[in-house]
């Protein structure tokens, strides 16, 4: 007899509440098995790859493309006993519960009952999200059944006799760009109402396009939709932009911010970038001065440990960190995302470059693991990349400092007595004001300075 299972949205790290569904990497009918991929999501802080959870084949996908799903809400239905005797006559199928997500993947699964189906649209509860495994809440969705194409009907105002056909994304685009249905010609098979035929009824009605300076190839534009005049496209905000909007918001308005600057000579740091780009113990990774950037800060750090900390507003307490996971602010397609390297304090410079070099990558995929995301508690903002001389920025959550390295540019500079061109950058060290006092971060910027420009103190304070 089929026994049907459902694959809850599982917490994907950090007790993450919703996420988004991105692509499904199978469809109705596939036959897949345990750890294949099986879906693509984005959560709040990078997209990930769910692994398939058993053997079976996929009998429903009840999230799509697009949907934002709580954590815990099924999201697609596997048979997991395909090749059994078929269910007498009158009697439902068996459900399965999933097994957990991550330790027990191949473990029996125990029957439950078969969630319910109801024809009314999908409603989800905006409390009480199990946050942690495939932990279902009761009551959360009830979905209509759905094959692999849906079709609504949807009768005219007072016309039920030729009811107008369209899929379910069609009506939601006709609904937000305030199109009647009954108004269109369709051009489907079998009447079927198209998005091109949603698309050609609002250009037709529109008022005329006004002046616009964004170009048609902006990816930026391509989730929004335009308003009646054309001169403006709304876009909404989801998934990373969304949680990073809400989490520099908190930052901001929670902590009292202070930034203080200093500007840098760094020919030595240029030299010796040069130099170890020509040393064969490092021909593996890539040498940048940011990579010196980073050790310089994480040195400060030894000789200022209070910096490395987080405040507890709930317990009223100062945590004071005795590891250093350093993280690197990196601008992606979907935002700005800040992963870290683990114990950073820990590593010898090629180590530090090998792991600055995965971490660059991973955030350029956009596949950033949640651990990556994860326990931060210091953070670099490299601006200089962009060829932006400093900033203010803004704190990332649970830290107490972010230094902000600017463009490094040859200038007219004092140098032993006389006028010279130089290497020259601008740090900015942004810190809460309730952890660090004027002093301690100015003696922190200060020491990142000194090892800027002349590397040797480095060897001092290693």
């Amino acid at each position: 007899m089929p026994k049907f299972q459902n694959f809850p949205l599982p917490d994907a790290g950090e007790g993450l509440t919703e996420a988004d569904v991105v692509t499904w990497r199978v469809a109705v009918g596939d036959k897949v098995e345990i750890n294949q991929p099986l879906v693509e999501i984005e959560t709040a802080k990078s997209l990930v790859e769910l692994p398939c959870p058993v053997d079976g084949i996929v009998t429903e996908l009840v999230a799509r493309e697009g949907d934002t799903v709580e954590v815990g809400s099924p999201i697609c239905v596997f048979d997991i006993d395909p090749d059994g005797p078929p269910a007498p006559e009158g009697k439902e199928p068996e459900v399965a519960d999933p097994p957990p997500f991550a330790d027990h993947a191949n473990d029996a699964p125990a029957p439950v009952e078969k969630p319910v189906a109801s024809s009314a649209p999908v409603e989800q509860e905006g409390s009480g999200a199990v946050l942690v495994g495939y932990g279902v809440k009761a009551d959360v969705v009830h979905r209509r059944p759905r094959n692999v194409e849906v079709v609504e009907q949807i009768g005219g105002v007072g016309d039920t006799e030729y009811p107008v056909l369209a899929k379910p994304p069609v009506r939601k685009l006709a609904k937000e760009l305030g199109v009647d249905l009954t108004t269109i010609n369709p051009s489907g098979p079998g009447g079927l109402v198209t998005r091109g035929d949603v698309e050609q009824k609002v250009k037709a009605t529109s008022a005329q396009t006004l002046a616009t300076y964004a170009n048609d190839d902006q990816p930026w534009l391509e989730t929004g939709y335009s308003n009646d005049d054309g001169r403006s496209t709304r876009v909404p905000v989801k998934s990373v932009r969304k949680r990073t909007a809400e989490a520099m918001v908190q930052s901001a308005f929670t902590a009292p911010h202070v930034t203080e600057f200093l500007t840098v000579d760094v020919s030595e740091t240029m030299n010796l970038v040069a130099k170890l780009k020509a040393d064969r113990d490092f021909a593996d990774v890539r040498v940048t001065p940011l990579l010196l950037v980073a050790k310089a800060l994480l040195l400060a750090v030894r000789r200022h440990p209070e910096v490395n900390a987080s405040w507890d507003d709930t317990k009223q307490e100062i945590v004071y960190k005795h590891y250093v996971n350093l993280g690197i602010a990196a601008s992606t397609p979907r935002g700005l995302v800040v992963p870290n390297i683990k114990d950073a304090h820990r590593l010898p410079l090629h180590a530090l470059a090998t792991e600055l070099q995965h971490l660059t990558a991973e955030a350029r995929s956009g596949r950033i693991s949640p651990a990556r995301m994860a326990d931060g508690t210091i953070t670099i903002t490299n601006v200089g990349a962009l060829g932006i001389d400093t900033g203010t920025p803004i704190l990332n959550p649970g830290e107490a400092a972010i230094l902000a390295f600017g463009a490094i540019r040859q200038m007219p500079w004092v140098h032993d007595g006389e006028i010279q061109i130089r290497w020259v950058t601008q740090l900015a060290l942004s810190f809460d004001h309730r952890l660090v006092d004027g002093e301690l971060g100015a003696r922190l910027l200060f020491d990142v300075g000194r090892v800027m420009n002349n590397p040797a103190h480095g060897l001092v304070w290693a």
